[in-house]
């Protein structure tokens, strides 16, 4: 039996796509093992949004190598996609898939195996562009079964100056309406207790194609499987969330009531140089929207501090418009320029110090905006899914609420896996809570 690792870096569609490819692997009777140990196959699943990114995944690669020099080393992903030649140079690599094949994986290889190829590619990696079909995967169980992302939507044509995706993943392609509802009801069949929906552009989910479907359409007939368990939105632009979406969340406690809004910048003049889609008074007329009809929902969001042309005075209106939109939690990014995209030539570049300054003060607002949404539910009741493992400091078990608060719990391990109701008793220092099962 042939064993097979995997190292996944990146996005929730990366954990998507590696969970899919295990399931490959493990139909065909190959033995899955931990990176760590030495395999005959190390398949890494790539990430190239920054700089950081394609160099971890770099050096997995050569750890792979040195684990076991005999086996066949598969770079996958955004990584090749976007810098091949780049990705071509890296001597213990053997072979490359892109952003499309990843499907037919097992096959590919054993192709090669049989024919003795030493070529490459696996795949012909420069015909992905003008592919705008669905790579349908279709998980039929996940490695930790307390929830599992689902691929709903690939590809991304927004183009965000900073941003190296759209060239990594291609156009927008969505998946049928079928095939995702037959996923996670099997997926919730086997235990599965939140689902995750993801995409690189989730928002775009249908608008291809002249597909009428939509996002809060699918949503929609999702909350209609039968079974315990609960739906999560991952990163939605301000742009694409509609009143349809917003009624589903309030009216539906298999929703979470959580959305990740990325904001990247208060100040207008660099939103137009980031070539994001809408302004600062648009982006909070939609918040205020949202919370007129869910006052206590959670919305999370991300900020790219030190973009190149960033004034203090356009820091200052970042963090004032952070402070005053109150979101629950900040991720926070210095800004990393990315060979392949516009801003990588932008100036004037922002030095490091600076953009640690700002990073650091922003920072500091995070664990004060997210201490502040905390109070507002301690002695109060929510829904917890309890995750599989238990917090390394405390030895609790932990847990995520629907509205995104991550709680210990003081009980036993027969509650692994499950979806509860808690009463929320005390912070945790500013990220977590300390609850009670009701």
């Amino acid at each position: 039996m042939k064993k097979v690792a995997f190292y996944t870096l990146g996005c929730k569609v990366n954990q998507y796509e590696t969970e899919g490819m295990i399931d490959l692997f493990k139909n065909a009777g190959y033995k899955i093992v931990n990176f760590q140990e030495k395999a005959d196959y190390y398949i890494i699943n790539s990430c190239t949004v920054t700089n950081q990114a394609a160099s971890k995944s770099r050096k997995r690669v050569r750890r792979a190598k040195r684990r076991n020099p005999a086996s066949k080393v598969v770079m996958v992903g955004c990584y090749p996609q976007a810098f091949t030649e780049e990705v071509e140079e890296i001597e213990e690599v053997d072979y490359i898939i892109g952003s499309e094949g990843k499907k037919n994986i097992v096959e590919l290889l054993e192709e090669k195996g049989k024919k003795n190829d030493n070529d490459l590619y696996l795949n012909n990696i420069k015909d992905f562009k003008y592919i705008r079909n669905f790579e349908d995967m279709h998980l039929n169980e996940v490695n930790e079964m307390t929830r599992a992302n689902v691929k709903i939507e690939d590809g991304c044509d927004q183009f965000c100056s900073y941003c190296i995706i759209p060239y990594a993943r291609g156009p927008i392609k969505s998946r049928e309406l079928g095939s995702i509802l037959q996923e996670i009801k099997e997926l919730v069949k086997n235990g599965v207790k939140e689902i995750v929906l993801t995409g690189t552009h989730l928002g775009k989910y249908g608008l291809d194609n002249n597909k009428n479907n939509k996002l809060s359409e699918l949503v929609e007939k999702i909350i209609d499987i039968d079974g315990n368990f609960r739906i999560r939105l991952s990163s939605l632009e301000v742009t694409e969330i509609d009143k349809k979406l917003i009624q589903l969340i309030k009216e539906n406690d298999k929703l979470c009531s959580h959305l990740h809004i990325p904001l990247q910048n208060g100040s207008n003049a660099i939103l137009r140089a980031m070539n994001r889609p809408y302004k600062i008074d648009e982006f909070a007329n939609v918040i205020n929207d949202i919370r007129k009809e869910i006052p206590e929902i959670a919305i999370s969001t991300d900020v790219i501090v030190g973009f190149p042309g960033e004034s203090d005075k356009d820091f200052e209106r970042t963090y004032k418009f952070i402070k005053d939109m109150n979101f629950s939690r900040l991720h926070i990014f210095p800004f990393s320029p990315r060979r392949g995209t516009p801003a990588a030539e932008m100036e004037p570049k922002i030095p490091d110090q600076i953009k640690k300054r700002r990073s650091n003060k922003l920072i500091k607002l995070n664990k004060t905006l997210m201490k502040k949404y905390q109070n507002k539910f301690l002695n109060k009741k929510r829904n917890v899914v309890i995750e599989e493992k238990r917090d390394t400091k405390t030895d609790m078990l932990t847990g995520v609420t629907d509205n995104y608060l991550h709680v210990l719990i003081d009980d036993k391990d027969k509650l692994k896996n499950s979806l509860k109701e808690v009463k929320l008793l005390e912070s945790y220092n500013y990220n977590k809570v300390v609850a009670k099962i009701i």
